[in-house]
């Protein structure tokens, strides 16, 4: 139930190591457009795996029956760093409703933390295609709090957690508290800082593409 770009040979693989590089990436829009570009990929991939039927459709000479998605899709992403990346996947699945997830990680002195959720607004999720953007998927804590919480808007038929960097830790993290969610990411890093951050990683996303935190 993972889906890793880097275990191909494509040009995400540029994108990705531009993200990662310390020079390139002190370009904020360069780094934001390379994040919505992995979401862009990303999207497609995933819309592989949706379900599909027949429609009409009329041109100027005649009728062509496409193949075109059936499933209702919600695109849901936490803020501030998941903004590109969603924006990215909205380029694709430019019908979806969407929803979003105020959250942070509230550091203690021991190096422990926790989520700190301050908003959630999303539309019906019963019978949904739901997808949860989030750049770097570390401990996992996070999307596993986003998605407990987004289930007060309904059960979705499918869900799939999109991110560019994750942590094999954090995978396993989300696959233990939500085994039926499919996970895709740009590239698995397998180590965690104490402080739970990312190596190699590429640094804060949300710093990265918005500035420092206010």
């Amino acid at each position: 139930m993972l889906f890793n770009l880097s275990t191909f040979n494509s040009v995400a693989n540029q994108f990705i190591a531009e993200l990662r590089h310390r020079d390139v990436q002190k370009d904020r829009l360069r780094f934001r457009r390379n994040l919505e570009r992995i979401g862009e990929i990303l999207a497609y991939e995933i819309s592989k795996t949706l379900e599909y039927h027949i429609v009409p459709t009329e041109t100027p000479l005649g009728v062509a029956d496409m193949s075109l998605p059936k499933q209702r899709l919600v695109l849901a992403t936490v803020l501030r760093a998941g903004l590109p990346l969603h924006q990215g996947m909205l380029q694709f699945f430019d019908h979806a409703d969407n929803a979003f997830i105020a959250a942070y990680r509230r550091n203690h002195k021991d190096g422990s933390f926790e989520i700190q959720l301050d908003y959630v607004g999303a539309p019906d999720l019963n019978d949904a295609v739901l997808i949860l953007a989030d750049p770097m998927l570390a401990t996992g804590a996070s999307v596993n709090v986003a998605l407990r919480e987004l289930t007060r808007f309904g059960i979705p038929a499918s869900v799939h957690v999109a991110s560019v960097i994750a942590s094999a830790a954090g995978v396993e993290a989300v696959h233990k508290a939500h085994p039926k969610a499919m996970i895709w990411t740009g590239a698995v890093d397998e180590e965690l800082t104490a402080k739970s951050y990312i190596v190699p990683g590429l640094g804060d996303a949300g710093d990265l593409a918005f500035g420092e935190k206010f």
